[in-house]
């Protein structure tokens, strides 16, 4: 059985991505860092209905305590779908942006990236197969006011993504990025009205995690296995 990691997996896209690879028949592994419950809460339903699942806790802020936490799970046996899907915002217009937002947003998607993709990939590499989808944003495609720091880092992983593909692509490892408009969950409800988004998306509605999710699991099955090095929208149409 092959062994699936999602970063921020306790929340609404992670969590359908984590049910997607479970029902894919992967043993997920579900990361959370504040909201351990969720990710618990999570595992157990998943492993109530006959698929693997376990919950992991740790700060992927923190490059020693991530790579500790990781090299131990990966000599268990190698992680091979790494979904990087922890990210948060912290928004304000770029004049009044402090220090602390920019460098915290980063720290999450952009440095949170570095630590554990670093920290898993030797051992994907040794057994000739992997899969790394990294979930950024259509903001890092068409910026959006209040968010240059959001941006910058789902920018800067897609950059990333590009240049580890190229790194990785002789090792049977697909390296590749999705990137969400407007999706219905927690993170973006305080966001985005129904007016606005029936004024934004072409489609009139907000995206399903699972809808995401399935992006997802497409790009980690053996299906994909030509695909690499690529930002893929899914986003109703926005751009």
């Amino acid at each position: 059985m092959k062994r699936a990691l999602v970063t921020g997996g306790s929340g609404g896209i992670g969590a359908a991505v984590c049910r997607r690879l479970a029902a894919d028949g992967f043993h997920v592994f579900i990361h959370a860092n504040r909201n351990r419950a969720a990710a618990d809460a999570l595992a157990a339903a998943l492993e109530a209905g006959g698929a693997r699942a376990t919950a992991l806790q740790f700060d992927l802020t923190d490059g020693a305590a991530t790579r500790a936490r990781l090299e131990a799970l990966a000599d268990e046996a190698p992680i091979q779908v790494l979904v990087n899907n922890a990210g948060i915002h912290d928004d304000a217009v770029f004049p009044g942006m402090s220090a602390q937002q920019w460098h915290g947003v980063l720290d999450v998607s952009l440095n949170g990236f570095f630590h554990v993709t670093q920290s898993l990939l030797m051992p994907m590499i040794r057994s000739r197969w992997g899969r790394i989808v990294n979930i950024t944003s259509v903001a890092a495609l068409t910026g959006n006011r209040g968010q240059v720091n959001y941006s910058a880092a789902k920018g800067a992983v897609h950059a990333a993504t590009k240049s580890l593909a190229l790194e990785l692509a002789s090792r049977g490892i697909t390296v590749n990025a999705v990137a969400p408009g407007i999706v219905g969950t927690a993170m973006s409800e305080g966001s985005f009205n129904a007016e606005a988004i029936a004024r934004l998306v072409p489609m009139k509605r907000a995206g399903k995690p699972e809808e995401v999710a399935d992006l997802v699991g497409f790009l980690a099955s053996e299906q994909a296995g030509y695909i690499t090095g690529q930002i893929v929208s899914i986003n109703g149409g926005i751009i």
